[in-house]
């Protein structure tokens, strides 16, 4: 990445114009309501025998013979987003990222969304201890996307092959695999306190889990690409999930071998490529804000290239330097959403707000700031902070529609979003099949989705010009996934936390 050339009074003048895209840039929200929706989502998008406490009862039962055809049980887990299929790589993502919000800000959640947000990762660790069950093999995905994605069905009716794919030591997987380790780590620290033999359980896994991705290196998009492609195909290599599971292996255990494992391998593996990026797919600048805490605590300066890098990707995201935003590839609209190309944009808000308070947080504890081109210029952890406020309040309402992107919060939200469980008539108000065709007529027509899927956090506009069309058929924009969701449970827990923090320091530093 280019050095930037800025300083600290250019940067707050950057942040605050950003603060100021809206004109309700400063209104009150409740960040505890939002983030109670939020959890609950994760209830619409469960998959097998839903327990006697779900809370979306329109929801039922549905995938519970799941594995059968290949001899294994893999029930439970999550539809990724408006479909019906189980894709392991996004849902063991989603899980490392409510679990990494937990880890950092679980005293800002409260006692009972704390425990909410625990059993919506378990619901997540459970099935990917059962995908994991077997040694050496990772079953990745549930459901064939294609003919899946050729029906507008409920999970309740589906009758689309279920068929079952893993990844093994003759067709590697080291990415899905990996990240899957990584999910498991970063759960078994979640339920450290709150079930200590769970967490045991978890961390041995993901130790084995990682040796096998380790071990038998490669793309799973390249053993079972016509499975995963263009839905989840792995188009950043495998490379920054070998690194992200040791990091995470070694947050959790302690154990020497990961942190020599990422010195080892920082270079070969590309520790500082592609960082303005994070997600599902990429994960380079997750890596290095993680990795980031250990030099920020003072406890290895050896990872100071991983400060360096997270320093680069942060600044890159501050609106307004060096003539633009940081980086060519970030943007805001006239609203002051951030943007990236491409289809479902909220992931990249979600996610890389997410990074900005995370990485506000280690450099607040460790009383540092951000270098922005040198010694002269700075940005505050305050101003990370504002920058990651921002967005969520974009997301909730303050925006150029006066619209909240999440269903079901505010008074004004997308109606017809690309679910199909959400907007096809619930089991209990329509008992009768609706079958793989039949179900075309609710997706064409203009009337508001049925069942409200309480959380639900679309893909939003995806361009400049702050649109949104809220349609079923433009899916880009309409549809919700889990790993839009899981970072910003987060990020809302800490806002709900410190409702007038930011407003309070705006213009102290």
């Amino acid at each position: 990445m280019a050095r930037l050339v800025s300083t600290p009074a250019a940067v707050a003048v950057v942040v605050a114009v950003l603060l100021a895209a809206s004109p309700a840039a400063l209104a009150v929200h409740d960040y505890g309501d939002a983030l109670h929706k939020s959890i609950l989502f994760f209830e619409g998008q469960r998959s097998g025998r839903l327990p006697p406490d779900q809370r979306l009862r329109w929801r039922q039962d549905s995938g519970i013979h799941d594995g059968a055809e290949a001899g294994v049980d893999l029930t439970g887990g999550y539809y990724d987003a408006g479909d019906n299929v189980k894709f392991g790589f996004p849902m063991a993502f989603t899980a490392t990222l409510m679990s990494w919000g937990l880890i950092d800000f679980g005293r800002s959640f409260g006692a009972r969304e704390e425990a909410a947000a625990r059993e919506a990762v378990r619901w997540a660790t459970d099935y990917l201890m059962k995908a994991t069950a077997t040694p050496g093999t990772v079953y990745v995905q549930v459901g064939d996307a294609s003919r899946d994605h050729a029906c507008w069905e409920r999970p309740e009716d589906m009758d689309t092959p279920r068929t079952v794919y893993k990844v093994d030591a003759a067709h590697p997987g080291s990415d899905v695999a990996a990240e899957t380790a990584a999910a498991l780590a970063a759960g078994s620290l979640v339920f450290r306190g709150a079930d200590p033999a769970y967490a045991a359980r978890l961390l041995a896994r993901a130790a084995e889990v990682f040796a096998f991705a380790d071990a038998h290196r490669g793309a799973y998009s390249g053993s079972l690409r016509d499975a995963v492609c263009p839905c989840y195909c792995d188009y950043s290599g495998y490379q920054d999930e070998l690194l992200w599971g040791a990091a995470w292996l070694h947050r959790a255990s302690r154990r020497r071998e990961y942190r020599e494992y990422i010195k080892r391998n920082e270079v070969a593996l590309g520790a500082s490529d592609a960082i303005n990026e994070f997600g599902w797919d990429n994960k380079h600048a997750g890596i290095n804000v993680l990795i980031s805490k250990e030099v920020l605590m003072g406890k290895d300066e050896y990872f100071q290239s991983f400060r360096e890098n997270a320093d680069n990707f942060i600044c890159g995201l501050l609106p307004g330097i060096s003539g633009g935003s940081g980086h060519p590839q970030i943007q805001y609209s006239p609203g002051g959403l951030l943007f990236k190309v491409g289809n479902s944009n909220m992931q990249h808000v979600t996610s890389l707000s997410f990074l900005l308070l995370a990485y506000s947080n280690y450099l607040s504890h460790a009383g540092a700031r951000v270098s922005c081109g040198g010694s002269a210029a700075a940005a505050s952890p305050v101003q990370l902070r504002r920058v990651a406020k921002r967005q969520v309040d974009y997301i909730l309402g303050d925006n150029p529609l006066r619209m909240s992107y999440m269903v079901g919060y505010g008074p004004r939200y997308p109606l017809r979003i690309h679910h199909r469980a959400s907007s096809l008539p619930s089991v209990a108000a329509h008992p009768a099949r609706i079958g793989c065709k039949a179900g075309a007529a609710y997706y064409a027509s203009p009337a508001p989705n049925p069942n409200l899927l309480v959380g639900a956090v679309v893909g939003g506009p995806s361009n400049s010009t702050d649109a949104f069309p809220d349609a079923r058929a433009v899916f880009q924009q309409s549809e919700p996934t889990t790993y839009i969701n899981a970072p910003l449970l987060g990020l809302l827990a800490y806002f709900s936390a410190h409702p007038g923090l930011e407003a309070a320091q705006l213009g102290s530093d």
